[in-house]
């Protein structure tokens, strides 16, 4: 094993820059994290016809990098035939897993698709290519922001795992309790298969409360008073952020966790600082 490849079962999300600056910046990060000799990178997916060309382009440069390149595919504003031609090209090019999202509901479109479901969209991909891809799907700790309960939520992931996933990755969170709580009510419902922690660095508040509103993550009260207290002292804020995460990293390896899938926001420095000060 060579000194930089981790045994710890890392992967990491990019999502697809906007500018020609970003894609070389993208390029770049692509390598330092390649280096760590990760499980995989996957692809953010954003709503609409138009990113989904560019997901392709990220996804092709990433894979350059000769690790295995995980698009995210989404069912929401996409008909059947649309995704066919997509799982097509993606077997064209050598793509051999995927991450299978229902999506965002779009504002102000009028269809939302064949599918409804990820579960639907796992079963469709599974009936159109047999056992090709490894697919992800995602799971909520926390609880989806649209679910009615926790409960109700474990037994529609359940449901997604049993149309044919090969692993879930969670939505992010800073607590582990909820991570340990929602694998164990997965496995009651007989759910087999690899659950990984989604991991988010902690750089910036505002952009970290922002997302964390959007999405349902929950920032725990003393997480937030200390990072409010912080202001605009960004060193100050990377450095408890560091230190925060790393120790999640570390309470969720120790606890069993699979692995750990790092949202990287394209960035490569926040997210070694954390796998640097981890251990087997």
């Amino acid at each position: 094993m060579s000194s930089h490849e981790h045994p710890l079962g890392i992967s990491f999300e990019f999502f697809p820059p906007n500018t020609d600056a970003g894609r070389d910046k993208l390029i770049h990060v692509r390598d330092e994290l390649a280096a760590r000799k990760p499980r995989f990178f996957s692809v953010t997916y954003g709503a609409g016809g138009s990113t989904q060309a560019r997901t392709r382009e990220v996804v092709r440069a990433v894979s350059e990098s000769g690790i295995t390149t995980a698009p995210h595919l989404s069912c929401i504003g996409s008909e059947k035939a649309q995704l066919r031609d997509l799982l097509a090209q993606y077997r064209e090019e050598g793509v051999d897993s995927l991450v299978a999202l229902r999506g965002d509901m779009p504002s102000g479109m009028g269809s939302i698709g064949e599918l409804r479901y990820a579960n639907e969209l796992v079963e469709f991909i599974r009936a159109e290519t047999g056992d090709h891809f490894d697919i992800a799907v995602a799971a909520y700790p926390e609880s989806h922001p649209q679910a009615p309960n926790l409960d109700k939520d474990v037994e529609n992931f359940a449901r997604k795992m049993k149309a044919g996933a090969n692993m879930a990755i969670t939505q992010y969170f800073f607590t582990a309790d909820a991570y340990f709580n929602f694998v164990d009510k997965a496995r009651a419902l007989g759910v087999e298969q690899p659950i990984i922690p989604g991991i988010m660095p902690i750089t910036n508040y505002t952009k970290l409360a922002r997302f964390s509103d959007a999405c349902g993550a929950e920032i725990p009260r003393w997480i937030r008073k200390q990072l409010e207290s912080y202001g605009d002292d960004s060193e100050a804020i990377a450095a408890f952020g560091t230190d925060v995460v790393s120790r999640l990293c570390q309470r969720l390896l120790d606890g069993g966790a699979p692995g750990l899938h790092f949202y990287t926001l394209n960035q490569s420095a926040p997210v070694l600082k954390i796998v640097d000060n981890l251990t087997d």
